[in-house]
């Protein structure tokens, strides 16, 4: 997003009382207020190396759609409450969760993009390693090794230029050059993929409040395509919009972020390109059935 640094590939690695603390913050965060409370966290979560690839994206199919899902008490992105209180998700019944390895064949093509963006233009390139993942400085402008521990993830960038950040072909470094960017990886268990993707949800939530005239996240939006193929994506508001320290009721959103899980695999997609609602839910939903 604006504002969010260039993307590096460090690997530092979190001490363990940090992160102890950051997520006894979390916890009280949410038994203050009723809105997110993490399960227990989970241990280092080791990743088989990779190299860096360069290639094209796959198409993605559309995603039916379903029957609006009940709220429940519990169950990340399944119309529970949310750290802005999310709306009611939606469901489908031909989705199952994923298993297996995360591989590029998981991650979003440019396909989906169209009509809103001229999908020949879009440029793919991939890569496997740490980084930061959608991150700005009222995240912390962490990496995913750094939040969750683990050796590395899946990278994509989703491009309309050729210039990038010497450290990471994902980042475009010319201004309006990134269409999409996103990093996956999978879990030792669907349990602790949805650990994961909890965590890495409460990560944005800071970018919810900015002082007015900054750009600010919507309220969590929540996708539900099953019980364990869930996101939760908050909309991205210029800072013309943002008067009053949050985003604004009734506008559209320019682009955001979703934190997707199916089954094992989890990640987090950022959408730069200047998308609404509608365009912004479409694409959240290809990539949680492509996930």
């Amino acid at each position: 997003m604006s504002g969010a640094p260039a993307a590096g590939g460090g690997h530092a690695v979190v001490r363990r009382r940090s992160a102890a603390a950051a997520l006894v913050a979390a916890a009280v965060l949410g038994l203050a207020t009723g809105r997110f409370v993490l399960p227990p966290p989970p241990g280092a979560t080791a990743h088989p190396a990779a190299g860096a690839v360069t290639g094209s994206g796959a198409a993605v199919d559309g995603v039916s759609g379903g029957a609006s899902a009940p709220a429940t008490p519990d169950g990340f992105g399944s119309g529970s409450a949310s750290p802005t209180g999310a709306t009611g998700a939606t469901g489908a019944t031909d989705v199952t969760g994923a298993t297996g390895p995360m591989t590029a064949a998981n991650l979003l093509g440019p396909a989906v993009f169209g009509p809103d963006i001229d999908t020949g233009r879009i440029r793919v390139a991939d890569r496997y390693g740490d980084g930061a993942y959608a991150n700005a400085a009222c995240t912390g402008e962490k990496t995913l090794t750094q939040t969750l521990g683990g050796r590395g993830a899946h990278f994509r960038g989703l491009m309309t230029s050729t210039r990038t950040n010497p450290d990471d072909p994902t980042v475009s470094t010319d201004s309006g050059g990134q269409v999409a960017r996103q990093v996956a990886a999978e879990a030792p268990s669907p349990s602790r993929a949805q650990n994961f993707a909890e965590r890495l949800l409460l990560e944005e939530v800071p970018c919810q409040e900015a002082v007015p005239g900054h750009w600010v996240y919507g309220k969590t939006m929540p996708v539900r395509l099953a019980p364990d193929v869930t996101a939760n994506w908050m909309g991205m508001y210029r800072g013309s919009l943002n008067t009053t320290g949050r985003a604004p009721e009734g506008k559209e959103p320019c682009g955001g972020v979703a934190v997707l899980r199916s089954g094992s695999h989890f990640g987090v997609l950022e959408v730069e390109a200047c998308l609404g609602t509608a365009a912004m839910d479409r694409v959240v939903r290809a990539a949680l059935s492509q996930l």
